[in-house]
C-alpha cells in the first residue's frame, strides 16, 4: 500500500466493487461481493467497508469515495440529488461526508430530474457518465443497460436529461415470478442467438405487439414442445428492442454510446447493430474508476500525501 492513494467504493443495490487506486488511478488492490444495499442495514456499511479494508492492509489514514446506493434513502448516508440538468464536473463538490467514520469517507450525491411529466433519479451512473467524459469525450446519447437501464442526453459535459427503462428488472419479475417461470426454466446461453435477433426485430417493427408476444411464450411450448429451446432469449429480445424503440426518437441525430460491461454489453451491442445504431462502446466498470478517481482526487487533495 507504498504508492495507494485513495480507495474508490461503487456500492450498488446488489453489489460491491472496492478499487485501492495510487495516484495515477491504477488499481493496486480490489475486492468484490455481492453485499449490496440490499443486504445491509445502515449501521452495518462501516463494519463491512472496514473489514474489507482490514483484509487488503489498507491504512486508516487513506481516504474513501464511494458511489451508488451507499447514498439512497436506504443506504449508509442519504445524500441530496443535484438537479439535472447539472455538470458533471461539479459532482464531487457536493460529495457528503460520512460521520463517524475513523477515516475520511465521502459519498457521491445522485441526479434527480424534477420534471412533472417525466421525474426520474439515478445513482451510481452519474459517476459513469463523469469518467466517459473525462476519458473519452463523451458527447450524445449514452446508453447504460442494467436493472433499471438509464438512457442519458451528455453535452460538453452537462447531464441535460435523461431516461430509465425497467428492462432488466421486468425480465426478471417475469421470468421468476410470473406464470412463465413454469417454462423460462433455463439458463441463457453465453452466445447470443437467432431467437433473440427475431425477438429484438420483431420488437422493433411492433412495439404495440410486444405483450401479446410475451404471452406466446407461454403457449408455444404447450402448442409446440419442440421448439421450447431459447424462451429466455427471446423474452429478453423482446424487451431490449422495446427499449430501443422507446428510444428512437430520443437518439434522433445523436452520437450514441453504449456504456456496459461483460455480456450485458455484448447483447445490447447486438441489439443495436439489429436496429440500425451506429454506436461507440466503453466499459462502463472502467469508467465507474475514473470518475471516482477523478471526484477523489478533487474532494481529498494531496491528503494521503501529507499524512505520510
Amino acid at each position: 500500500m507504498k504508492n495507494a492513494q485513495h480507495v474508490v467504493v461503487d456500492w450498488g443495490t446488489s453489489s460491491f466493487r472496492l478499487w485501492v487506486l495510487d495516484k495515477a488511478g491504477a488499481v493496486l488492490a480490489e475486492k468484490r461481493s455481492s453485499t449490496g444495499m440490499n443486504a445491509l442495514r445502515p449501521e452495518e456499511y462501516c463494519s463491512l467497508l472496514e473489514s474489507e479494508l482490514g483484509e487488503l492492509g489498507v491504512p486508516e489514514a487513506l481516504p474513501v469515495m464511494i458511489c451508488g446506493m451507499a447514498g439512497s434513502a436506504q443506504g449508509w448516508v442519504h445524500v441530496p440529488y443535484l438537479d439535472a440538468p447539472a455538470q458533471l464536473a461539479t459532482l464531487a463538490a457536493h460529495a457528503s461526508r460520512v460521520p463517524g467514520s475513523k477515516r475520511s469517507v465521502r459519498i457521491m450525491p445522485g441526479i434527480a430530474q424534477r420534471m412533472q411529466e417525466a421525474p426520474d433519479v439515478m445513482r451510481g451512473e452519474e459517476t459513469i457518465l463523469l469518467g466517459a467524459f473525462q476519458a473519452h469525450g463523451v458527447n450524445g446519447v449514452v446508453c447504460l443497460p442494467g436493472t433499471h437501464s438509464k438512457w442519458a442526453l451528455v453535452l460538453d459535459g452537462c447531464l441535460k436529461g435523461f431516461t430509465t427503462a425497467m428492462t432488466g428488472e421486468i425480465y426478471a419479475l417475469l421470468k421468476e415470478r410470473s406464470i412463465l417461470r413454469h417454462f423460462l426454466t433455463g439458463k441463457e446461453r453465453e452466445e447470443i442467438g437467432t431467437r433473440f435477433d427475431e425477438a429484438v426485430q420483431d420488437a422493433l417493427a411492433a412495439p404495440h405487439r410486444v405483450l401479446s408476444r410475451i404471452f406466446s411464450l407461454r403457449a408455444e411450448p404447450l402448442l409446440f414442445a419442440e421448439t421450447q429451446d431459447g424462451l429466455e432469449q427471446k423474452l429478453s429480445g423482446l424487451l431490449i428492442g422495446l427499449e430501443i424503440a422507446g428510444m428512437r426518437e430520443a437518439i434522433g441525430r445523436h452520437k450514441v454510446t453504449l456504456l456496459s460491461a461483460g455480456r450485458l454489453g455484448a447483447v445490447y451491442g447486438r441489439a443495436f447493430s439489429l436496429a440500425g445504431i451506429d454506436f461507440d462502446f466503453i466499459n462502463s466498470e472502467a469508467m465507474a474508476r475514473v470518475g471516482l478517481h477523478n471526484a477523489a482526487l478533487h474532494a481529498f487533495g494531496d491528503l494521503r500525501e501529507s499524512q505520510l
